[in-house]
């Protein structure tokens, strides 16, 4: 059997079914990726080949996303503190003692508030439009940090277009220079689970509590400063929601940070896959076992 033929595994975490894929070396260095909004694990499935020739590869969905259980809210507190409970539940049950993250958008502030409970884990860190800076935010943000301030049902109401194909679509196709290379399964897979019965609310639900990883921010660049993890920031630099900006941020607090941007968009993946992965590959190399 091939090291890198990816399996697709499910284990209980948190009291729900995780779904995660899987690929590489038992025995060699693990890379946790850990997705974003709206979408899953799938988002690597271009990824985790290229990098599974080296490496123990790891790739869950968030609970509310992709194959992992969505249960319904009032049966599971959908916040980012509740994200990390359940994949540190999840790191636990594997038993994964060192890696590196690799972190993009929701996955960002999932993947540090793990590496703020287990920094002695953190081996190094590749953000991918993965924010942890005020500078980072765009103005995109801005209708969903009104509801932050105010959350009325006609501020939260406004936000319901967030949840349509015409934005799912969009956030793949925005800054992105030929969108032949955006393949349709991408958007069309996300906005099938955005679809299901409640998964709407639920998803406002965690856009609400956005909010508390921007409150946690000093507690992230603390982090960075005290324990200078190695870091690698790969950027689509048309990133409608997270600017290049809060890539180059990352060098306040860890001066040795790498950084390149594409020119692409939120989901860099998408169109540079390759190149991403050859960046990854030389930077896992550098870091502790």
């Amino acid at each position: 059997m091939k090291n890198n033929q990816v399996h697709f595994n499910y284990i209980k975490a948190n009291g729900i079914n995780v779904f995660y894929r899987e690929a590489g070396p038992k025995d060699a260095p693990v890379i946790l990726l850990l997705h974003g909004y709206p979408t899953s694990s799938f988002m690597y499935r271009n990824l985790i080949p290229l990098l599974s020739e080296k490496y123990h590869v790891i790739a869950p969905d968030l609970p509310g996303f992709g194959y992992t259980d969505m249960p319904a809210a009032d049966k599971f507190s959908y916040t980012f503190e509740n994200f990390t409970k359940t994949m540190q539940d999840f790191i636990d049950q594997l038993s994964l003692k060192r890696f590196a993250i690799y972190v993009f958008d929701y996955g960002a502030p999932t993947g540090f508030r793990l590496a703020l409970a287990n920094p002695e884990k953190i081996t190094g860190i590749i953000s991918q439009n993965g924010n942890a800076y005020d500078e980072g935010l765009s103005d995109g943000w801005n209708p969903i940090r009104k509801y932050w301030e105010n959350p009325t049902k006609e501020n939260r109401e406004a936000l319901h277009e967030v949840v349509t194909m015409k934005i799912t679509r969009w956030q793949y196709e925005h800054g992105v220079a030929d969108k032949t290379l955006i393949a349709p399964e991408t958007y069309t897979l996300d906005q099938h689970f955005l679809d299901r019965p409640g998964a709407a609310e639920i998803q406002l639900d965690i856009l609400r509590d956005y909010r508390t990883n921007v409150s946690l921010y000093p507690k992230f660049h603390e982090y960075f400063r005290q324990y200078k993890p190695k870091l690698l920031a790969v950027w689509g630099d048309k990133d409608p929601y997270f600017l290049p900006a809060g890539a180059q941020a990352y060098k306040k607090d860890i001066p040795d940070a790498k950084v390149v941007l594409y020119d692409t968009g939120h989901f860099a993946l998408e169109t540079h896959c390759e190149e991403i992965a050859a960046e990854i590959m030389a930077f896992m190399a550098t870091l502790p076992k």
